[in-house]
C-alpha cells in the first residue's frame, strides 16, 4: 500500500545517527545515504519498498511537525519494540509512552512511542501475541 514515507528534517547530523539506530533495531538495511542534499533512506530487509526517507524539504523550508501526525513502524517482537525503543532514547529521542501493551487497541497491541530530536511523533508497535 506505501511506496514511502518522507519525515521532513533540519539538522540531519542528529537526524542521521537516530534514525539509523533504530531502523537498525528494526532490522531495516539502508537504501542510500547523500550528506549533501541531506537525505537518507531505508528499506525492508526482504525488499525494495516501503522505502522510510528522512531529509529537508524539497521547497527549501524549514521542516515542521504536525499535532496529530504520526508514523508507526512495524516490528516482528515485543523484544524489538523493546530495543528500538531504547535506541531511539540512546539517542536523543523523547518518551511518549514507554513499551508496553495497549489493550484499548487490541491484546495484543505491544507499542512504545517517542518524539525524534526534532519533534516528529513515532510508534514501534508489533501486533502479535507473546512468543512462548
Amino acid at each position: 500500500m506505501l511506496s514511502h514515507v518522507y519525515v521532513g528534517i533540519n539538522n540531519f547530523e542528529e537526524a542521521l545517527p537516530f534514525y539509523s539506530a533504530v531502523m537498525a533495531e528494526l532490522g531495516a538495511r539502508q537504501r542510500f545515504v547523500d550528506t549533501h542534499r541531506p537525505w537518507a533512506a531505508w528499506q525492508p530487509a526482504e525488499g525494495p519498498r516501503p522505502l522510510f526517507v528522512i531529509g529537508a524539504p524539497y521547497d527549501g523550508q524549514p521542516a515542521s511537525c504536525g499535532n496529530g501526525q504520526m508514523l508507526a513502524l512495524m516490528a516482528t517482537s515485543r523484544e524489538m519494540v523493546d530495543r528500538a525503543y531504547a535506541a531511539a532514547r540512546e539517542h536523543g529521542g523523547v518518551c511518549e509512552g514507554a513499551p508496553g501493551l495497549r489493550p484499548q487497541y487490541h491484546a495484543n497491541y505491544y507499542g512504545a512511542y517517542f518524539r525524534d530530536p526534532e519533534g516528529n511523533k513515532l510508534c514501534v508497535v508489533c501486533h502479535d501475541a507473546q512468543a512462548d
